[in-house]
């Protein structure tokens, strides 16, 4: 390979591998100074995804019923962003009560039946004492 061809494909690789922050009209945007999916190249980097319901502010204190509306918030960025659960590689779920997780596993494989993404669960305290999860997701996007 020439050196021109190399230098093109460079640039067209620097191009293709800046982050841009994925506008999405139908997802509340966060309160704090963050995006909620990040695109770089085919990769989406999701934001953790808390166990509110973004609509009404509610956030219910039933560990499941938290859990639940966090992979629909998940699952509702992903699908503004192009992609979808069954395109996600790795996800970490920042979990606050390790009690919860047998629960939280059961859900895993109820939302990712099949190939299920890699995921680190660790254990944390998250910025409001009513989340008792938050998901945060690496996906695929198909090429435009």
């Amino acid at each position: 390979m020439e050196l021109g061809q190399w230098i093109i494909r460079a640039n067209t690789l620097e191009k293709t591998m800046k982050p841009i922050a994925v506008k999405l009209p139908d997802i509340p945007h966060p309160a704090m100074s963050y995006s909620q999916a990040v695109r770089v190249g085919n990769l989406l980097f999701v934001a953790g995804q808390p166990g509110i319901d973004f609509e009404s502010g509610f956030i219910s204190t039933d560990f499941e019923t938290q859990a639940r509306q966090a992979f629909a918030n998940l699952s509702a960025v992903l699908d503004a962003a192009g992609s979808g659960l069954d395109k996600v590689a790795k996800t970490t779920i920042w979990l606050v009560d390790a009690s919860n997780f047998d629960g939280l596993n059961k859900l895993y494989a109820e939302y990712f039946p099949t190939n299920p993404p890699s995921r680190s669960t660790p254990i944390v305290a998250l910025p409001k004492k009513e989340f008792q999860l938050s998901i945060e997701a690496i996906a695929t996007v198909d090429s435009e």
